[in-house]
């Protein structure tokens, strides 16, 4: 386990992003996997890391002042979904939640752009899954503005300073949740073109992944270069020490579900999270209770035999 966490800790180090100024989305390649081992020691890293998320998992829960909420932001056809399952298939449902954010609803558009996120925050002791988040409004939304109408915003509120502000107030948001106990890990799962066309392709000729594909998937693409830029922008923007943004190769699954998992790792450890250590009255009551079982246990019941 020693090793094991040693390499997913140096791992979560290279993709992390927590200072923004100089992010360069141009300089990390989507198809870099970075283990020596390859596929086959990535599936013993993976194992060893869902068994320390296990145990992490239950500290932060028995401790009940941390939440972690992690967010997976990316192009279609990047894998968030099997990210998910792969990386958290070993956690405890119970002190799990994932919130997946569609296309946003009549009630949620008459709120503010945080507001459908806000609702959906975890609390205390639990893990969060943003599978998007309120990104959204820095990507689709910024790539269509004309999204924006269906905001009915105040014309004088819709300026081309929006999305410099908006990025504003989701790292002032984030600043607060980190300041009341909410550890942030943001993930990109940064795909290639060529891979999300091969990827594409896959779910049209087998019959069994026809479900997964949209026309308007393909329409997206189109759009590659814009969204390239919206989301260098948004890191540039928004990664800061208490919320880093982590550009994870996407093009080799195995190697991001590895990456993903180094991530969320790092930040739980980062909380330093303990068992709630048994003190006074507390204390004597276990006692107690300790004794009334042995009682019993010496005690034969009656009718037995």
């Amino acid at each position: 386990m020693a090793h094991t966490l040693k390499v997913l800790a140096k791992l979560a180090r290279r993709y992390r992003v927590d200072q923004g100024a100089r992010f360069r989305l141009s300089t990390h390649d989507p198809a870099e996997v970075h283990l020596s081992g390859g596929k086959s020691e990535a599936k013993k890293l993976l194992e060893d890391g869902r068994e320390r998320v296990r145990d992490l998992q239950e500290r932060l829960y028995a401790q009940d002042r941390w939440s972690v909420l992690m967010v997976l932001q990316a192009m279609d056809a990047a894998g968030k979904d099997s990210t998910i399952e792969h990386v958290m298939s070993g956690v405890n449902p119970q002190g799990c939640q994932v919130v997946s954010f569609k296309q946003p609803s009549q009630e949620e558009l008459d709120h503010d752009f945080l507001w459908r996120c806000a609702r959906a925050l975890p609390e205390r002791g639990r893990i969060g899954i943003f599978n998007r988040s309120h990104y959204e409004e820095l990507l689709v939304v910024r790539v269509h503005p004309e999204l924006l109408q269906r905001q009915t915003l105040p014309k004088t509120l819709v300026t081309p300073k929006i999305w410099e502000q908006r990025a504003g107030d989701i790292a002032n948001w984030e600043s607060y949740l980190a300041r009341n106990g909410t550890a942030i890990a943001k993930i990109f799962l940064h795909v290639s073109r060529d891979e999300q066309r091969k990827r594409f392709q896959a779910r049209l000729d087998e019959p069994e992944k026809n479900w997964k594909f949209h026309v308007s998937d393909v329409a997206e693409r189109a759009h590659w270069d814009a969204y390239q830029q919206a989301y260098q922008d948004a890191i540039r923007r928004t990664a800061a020490p208490h919320a880093p943004w982590y550009v994870v190769p996407a093009d080799t699954k195995w190697f991001t579900r590895l990456v993903v998992m180094a991530a969320l790792i790092q930040t739980l450890e980062s909380l330093e999270l303990q068992f709630p250590k048994i003190a006074g009255e507390r204390k004597q009551e276990l006692v107690r209770a300790g004794e009334l079982l042995a009682a019993e246990k010496r005690k034969p019941r009656k009718g037995a035999r």
